[in-house]
């Protein structure tokens, strides 16, 4: 397994971008889809296609023999990643196959046109579906986009199931990553993180993977404006009139972790860095409670014992 990893060890050298490249947006708004795959490689090499490749490798994210149903929304995270599982087939490392799986949930004629002539553009073969999911949280008061998620994660597992895969692929981000803990903390009163892995609860095999676990969602936006790309962002009835942006979207509890984050990066250009790693430097010793397989345990869990063994 460990073998099968390293094969993309030359992939993580980063190299830097090529001197005198034109950056202009207008310049690069109608160049075609070479240009537009050559750029991950090349002018996002370190920013976007390195970091996509250690995902992979540091997470195990991919085994010889999968079959990925890579999952687009139309939003500019699921477009991207589309394309790069598209440059990592190139390399023939070993032997897997993709599937790109667009659900309707019930997208207006604009939306669903606009993720149709994207993907031809990109050139991106997807396999399309459709479900009622937005008629049926249409009148839910309660967290809808929560409903909203959930319902379309089980359809995505369905039909990929259905289509012979045994994982999917979601577009989060590593700003995803850090809103998501913080989230957890300020609202939930839990440390939690998005995982870059899951095995599927209610679909026996299959996983669930999130490739772009390490690309920032601020080169990814520059990505879209090199190229003069529009994808849609949020198409539900309750955001349509957002569907085209992509700093905004209404004040969900993501957007304003997003606007705290910025103040703090202003106050420190290491916050986000540190909030990614407070998840992979856990020190149960010194928290007081934690859950592991829905058990709880507490550090008075057999502190007297260490007491005795005469450790202070």
């Amino acid at each position: 397994m460990d073998r099968l990893h390293e094969t993309w060890q030359e992939t993580n050298t980063c190299l830097g971008t090529s001197a005198g490249e034109d950056v202009s947006e207008a310049g690069c708004a109608s160049q075609g889809r070479q240009t537009i795959e050559g750029s991950i490689t090349r002018k996002f090499r370190k920013e976007i296609w390195c970091r996509f490749t250690k995902g992979i490798n540091t997470y195990r994210l991919l085994r010889q023999g999968d079959r990925v149903a890579v999952c687009i929304s139309g939003g500019k995270d699921s477009m991207l990643m589309g394309k790069l599982f598209q440059e990592l087939q190139k390399h023939h490392k070993f032997p897997f196959e993709v599937v790109f799986l667009v659900m309707d949930p019930g997208y207006n004629p604009i939306n669903r046109r606009l993720i149709e002539n994207n993907a031809k553009r990109l050139g991106l073969p997807i396999t399309v579906f459709e479900t009622q999911i937005f008629d049926a949280v249409a009148d839910v008061d309660s967290s809808p986009c929560y409903l909203c998620a959930r319902m379309r994660r089980g359809h995505l597992y369905a039909k990929a199931r259905e289509l012979g895969c045994n994982k999917i692929a979601l577009g989060h981000h590593y700003d995803d990553v850090i809103e998501t803990i913080l989230m957890g903390m300020l609202y939930g009163g839990q440390i939690q993180t998005m995982m870059p892995k899951l095995h599927s609860t209610h679909f026996p095999g299959m996983e669930l993977i999130r490739p772009m676990y390490l690309v920032r969602e601020a080169d990814i936006v520059r990505w879209r404006l090199y190229h003069g790309l529009e994808f849609i962002q949020c198409a539900c009835r309750f955001t349509e009139s957002c569907n085209l942006c992509d700093g905004g979207g209404g004040a969900s509890k993501r957007q304003e972790m997003k606007q705290l984050i910025k103040r703090f990066r202003e106050m420190n250009p290491y916050i986000e860095g540190n909030i990614f790693k407070s998840v992979e430097n856990v020190n149960l010793d010194t928290v007081i409670a934690y859950k592991q397989g829905g058990k709880r345990h507490t550090f008075l869990d057999g502190y007297e014992e260490v007491a005795d063994a005469g450790n202070d």
